[in-house]
């Protein structure tokens, strides 16, 4: 789709993640695909077995790439379509050898991207026609953060901070080691004035603390839907309000108040099931 966009940091990030995944998947050799005679070229096909929201484009093409540069690789598809089962995405031509030797790691990237972009696909679908947005967390795969934080865009949905350095999030340790809500912000805006503070409350107490310290955001950590409904009642100021905690995209619907402006579930990047591809060599 012309209209997604990968951040630099990202498209940086790829030929290293691609590196380590061949590295751990090749180690001293494929040594299968020595059956197979050196010069032999072939073509392959890769098929959705099901409907699903395709994302990964990007790291097939650098998996091929690094393996060998003279494999072709066509697209049939767009970054971020949403494909029918038994849709062919794309086709590839070159060496037999290197085709089935980067087969598995091309597909994980792109089962598992996929699987993210599908997922918050159904939960962007869920508060369209609403101002809210669907976030995120840092429940990611280790070593997929930013590929899974792309595919979640992929998918319609948004961002939260990408680690632990672009924004505060002061949780209920960071309170108790600080002494309250009050004193926790109060440091933060000393270290780094420009960043965006954030404070996860349990309770309308804590809430209102954090009101009373002027944050950014607010964090609501499993508050039901009746608890959602109280803030109308309260003045919020600039403060944005986010919720979170075991909201799944089914329940998404509870929590469209109009006090809330984000709504975060570690499901879109954990919970998720790899679409099933399936790659044929001819």
């Amino acid at each position: 789709m012309s209209d997604i966009h990968l951040p630099p940091a990202t498209a940086n990030d790829i030929p290293q993640c691609v590196a380590r995944a061949l590295e751990e998947d090749i180690g001293n050799g494929d040594i299968t695909a020595q059956l197979i005679a050196a010069d032999k070229e072939a073509t392959a096909i890769v098929i959705s077995r099901e409907a699903a929201t395709i994302c990964g484009r990007p790291w097939v093409d650098e998996v091929f790439k690094q393996l060998d540069r003279n494999i072709q690789v066509d697209w049939h598809i767009e970054e971020g379509e949403t494909v029918a089962p038994d849709t062919t995405l794309l086709s590839l031509t070159g060496n037999a050898r290197m085709l089935l030797t980067g087969e598995r790691t091309a597909l994980n990237f792109l089962q598992t991207l996929s699987a993210t972009a599908n997922l918050a696909r159904q939960y962007a679908d869920r508060v369209k026609g609403t101002e809210v947005r669907i976030l995120d967390t840092r429940k990611t795969i280790p070593g997929l953060r930013l590929a899974q934080k792309y595919a979640v865009t992929v998918g319609g949905c948004h961002n939260h901070r990408i680690g632990l350095y672009d924004a505060f999030l002061i949780k209920e340790n960071h309170i108790a080691a600080c002494g309250g809500i009050a004193q926790a912000v109060a440091k933060a805006r000393q270290i780094a004035a420009d960043k965006l503070v954030e404070v996860e409350v349990e309770n309308l107490e804590e809430l209102q603390q954090a009101l009373d310290a002027k944050v950014d955001v607010v964090m609501l950590d499993n508050f039901s839907p009746a608890d959602i409904e109280q803030l109308t009642s309260i003045d919020l100021g600039h403060t944005k309000i986010e919720v979170s905690g075991n909201i799944t995209d089914n329940s998404v619907k509870h929590y469209l108040s109009s006090s809330v402006s984000y709504i975060s579930s570690g499901s879109l990047t954990k919970h998720i099931q790899a679409i099933d591809l399936s790659m044929r060599l001819n």
